[in-house]
C-alpha cells in the first residue's frame, strides 16, 4: 500500500509513526520506503546537513541510501516551510513533489510519504501539503497527537480530507502527552466519531525505536 501520512499538528509524532509502519512492512518483509518531500529544521553530520525526520524513515524502512533521494527539499530553519522556502529563493510546487514521490516509490509495495506539521501546512503562496497528498490520490493515514485539544484538532482534520475528496484510510493515536488527564476518555471520543478505522496506539516514550512501535501499529487493510 502507498499512502500518504498527516498529523493533527506539529510535534504529534508522525515520524514516530512513519518509521514504525516502515519497520512493520520490513518486518512482514515487504519492500519499503519512507519519503520526506520537504523537510523544515537541519542537523549536521560528518557528511553535511540533513534531515533527522529522514533518517528516522530510513531507519524505519532499513534503507541504507543516501537520505538526499528521500528529502529532496531540506530547509535550515526549523519554521513554516513556505516561509523557509521563500527566505532561501525556493519555489515549492506541490505537483512537482507528487511526481517525484511517485516516480521514488514505483519499485516499493509499501510506502510513506510524510507531510510537515498538519494537513493544510502551505508550501506556497496558494498550495499545501494538502495540495501534493490531492495530486498523489493515496489514501490518508492520520497521526493523532493524544494531548489536550486533540479532538478538535482530529475531528477537524477527518473534515479537512474528506473536503478534499481522499480516503481517510485509518489512523494512529500517539501518547506524546504521558500526563494527559481524561486520556482513555479522550480517546474512546476519537474512536466514537472518527469514522476509519484505528491502526494502533503508541505508548509514550522518550526514544521510540522504529521496530518497538511496529509492535503497536498496523497497515490499514
Amino acid at each position: 500500500m502507498k499512502c500518504f501520512l498527516t498529523g493533527t499538528d506539529t510535534d504529534v509524532g508522525k515520524t514516530v509513526v512513519s518509521a514504525g509502519l516502515l519497520a512493520r512492512a520490513r518486518l512482514d518483509g515487504l519492500s519499503c520506503i519512507g519519503l520526506k518531500p520537504v523537510a523544515a529544521g537541519a542537523e549536521s553530520g560528518p557528511d553535511g546537513d540533513y534531515s533527522d525526520d529522514a533518517l528516522r524513515l530510513a531507519q524505519g524502512a532499513g534503507y541504507r541510501g543516501p537520505l538526499a533521494a528521500i528529502n529532496p527539499v531540506l530547509l535550515a530553519p526549523p519554521i513554516a516551510p513556505h516561509v523557509a522556502a521563500a527566505d532561501a529563493g525556493i519555489t515549492l510546487e506541490a505537483l512537482a513533489l507528487a511526481n517525484w514521490a511517485r516516480d521514488q516509490a514505483a519499485d516499493y509495495q509499501a510506502v510513506i510519504v510524510e507531510g510537515a506539521g498538519g494537513w493544510r501546512v502551505p508550501i506556497n503562496a496558494g498550495e499545501g501539503f494538502d495540495s501534493i497528498a490531492k495530486h498523489l490520490g493515496w489514501p490518508v493515514i492520520l497521526v493523532v497527537g493524544m494531548r489536550l485539544g486533540c479532538i478538535n484538532h482530529a475531528l477537524l482534520t477527518v473534515e479537512a480530507i474528506a473536503a478534499d475528496g481522499l480516503c481517510l484510510a485509518g489512523w494512529v493515536a500517539n501518547r506524546v502527552d504521558p500526563g494527559q488527564l481524561a486520556y482513555a476518555d479522550n480517546l474512546a471520543a476519537l474512536k466514537a466519531r472518527i469514522r476509519a478505522p484505528l491502526l494502533g496506539v503508541v505508548e509514550w516514550s522518550d526514544n521510540p525505536a522504529p521496530d518497538a512501535v511496529a509492535a503497536q501499529v498496523r497497515w490499514p487493510d
